[in-house]
């Protein structure tokens, strides 16, 4: 290990200490200029109340549920296939090269149905809440072939022919080439695998941005969608109120060197002290829960009713999954513009890659497929301005709806206590509808 990584580590684990009081009673802020990023109490916490042995493979005592502790642990397959449920694996090489791992439920010859995860997460999202509340389920006992994504950079898709995940150039992407390679591989991939034509499509935050991009340059593959149902769908962040993105918004100057402090070319890289310290204060026995609740919710609003806390171990044991730092800049920069575009260069690069000192906006209006767009009055990234914006520019929206819960937020959509009762009986509903009216085209054709 170099000594720069070393350092590194060494000071990530400082910082993470003095986020951690011993017994005391204090405030916590964040502030960048004349923004406040957070502002938290902590309320005299002794040191957790449990045992923290530090060896070569880190472990936690504490009094969470086994159950739950493992569930922390294993990987979208082991937690598929733990619970009883048809669990597959694949690799796709992308046209670019780089390696995606799709997870599947398995009903074959059924309609096959891909999940799609937003920033910063994985196809765990789908099932880690476990049967009867996560989606994935869901949709598998509704009679669907359940397929979910890795898009390029998470937990389950680092690989690449040519480079490592340490090099560089590995994470010179953005969600723009999510859009032009990853989803249309994993797509063609589903279809030779099943013999379908067409699959349906659900999308949560970034994987609706994706979904979008792939839309606007890659149009042919509108006909291979049956339906794309889009979870707080984001395109345009001109009323965002997440501090994460108004702040890289803020500092877009100088984002990439800050960034590069903490992370190089990856932004909040998945490992075992990340998830260490993050199941530390995030257990339900800690007396830091609510703290947890927040930080975990600093990017994308706030809504404790509907957040299981018991299952929290869980979601920090799956989440943050990995992004890259051009990646999180180029959501700044869609907050800074207010528009839907490409990545933004500076005017020199951009003329010389865009032929245009300003980066091309995408064409929405090549997004054919039947479109739903399901938003929460609480979500700070899609704020239904910006979405009821988004409803004006695709051609085929076939239904929009606001949850009918004043403080649904953005991760509500798929971890909510109350997600199917709110959401997910719409859209099965939906879902059902289209199928009816596919099959009744298919026999009058």
């Amino acid at each position: 290990m170099s000594l720069i990584l070393r350092f590194e580590q060494l000071l990530l684990f400082s910082l993470c200490l003095t986020l951690v009081p011993f017994e005391s009673n204090a405030d916590l802020s964040l502030i960048f200029g004349n923004m406040t990023l957070f502002n938290v109490n902590f309320k005299s916490p002794a040191w957790l109340g449990r045992s923290i042995p530090v060896s070569n493979n880190v472990r936690i005592d504490s009094d969470v549920d086994p159950n739950i502790l493992e569930d922390s642990h294993l990987n979208t397959y082991g937690l598929i296939k733990k619970y009883g449920y048809p669990a597959e694996n694949y690799t796709v090489v992308t046209d670019d090269g780089y390696k995606l791992t799709l997870h599947r439920i398995a009903r074959p010859g059924a309609t096959p149905v891909l999940l799609v995860h937003g920033l910063l997460d994985s196809s765990a999202t789908w099932v880690m809440m476990g049967p009867g509340k996560a989606l994935g389920y869901l949709l598998y006992e509704q009679g669907y072939d359940v397929w979910m994504a890795n898009v390029r950079g998470n937990t389950y898709s680092r690989g690449h022919i040519k480079y490592t995940h340490n090099h560089a150039k590995y994470w010179d992407f953005t969600f723009h080439e999510m859009g032009v390679h990853d989803i249309p591989s994993s797509i063609d991939f589903i279809l030779n695998k099943t013999g379908f034509p067409q699959l349906h499509y659900v999308g949560h935050s970034q994987g609706t941005v994706v979904f979008w991009i792939m839309g606007s340059e890659r149009p042919e593959y509108m006909k291979k969608i049956i339906y794309m149902q889009a979870l707080a769908p984001v395109a345009y962040l001109q009323h965002c109120k997440s501090p994460v993105v108004n702040f890289l918004a803020e500092v877009h100057s100088s984002v990439s060197f800050i960034l590069k402090l903490i992370g190089v070319h990856e932004f909040l890289p998945q490992n075992e002290f990340i998830v260490m310290f993050n199941q530390l204060i995030c257990d339900e026995t800690t007396i830091t829960k609510e703290i947890c609740s927040n930080v975990i919710f600093l990017t994308t609003g706030f809504d404790k009713s509907q957040l299981n806390e018991t299952m929290l171990p869980v979601v920090v044991g799956h989440a943050p999954a990995g992004a890259s730092t051009k990646q999180m800049q180029h959501f700044g920069q869609l907050r800074r513009s207010g528009a839907f575009r490409q990545f933004d260069y500076g005017w020199l690069r951009n003329h010389w890659r865009y032929n245009s000192i300003t980066p091309p906006e995408y064409k929405l209006e090549n997004v054919q497929a039947k479109v739903a767009l399901y938003y929460g009055e609480n979500d700070w990234l899609a704020q239904p301005s910006d979405v009821e914006a988004l409803s004006l520019h695709l051609p085929n929206v076939v239904s929009q709806h606001l949850v009918n819960y004043p403080k649904f937020n953005h991760l509500d959509f798929i971890w909510g206590v109350d997600a199917r009762e709110l959401l997910w009986d719409r859209m099965l509903r939906n879902m059902k509808s289209i199928d009816r009216e596919q099959l009744g085209d298919n026999l009058t054709a």
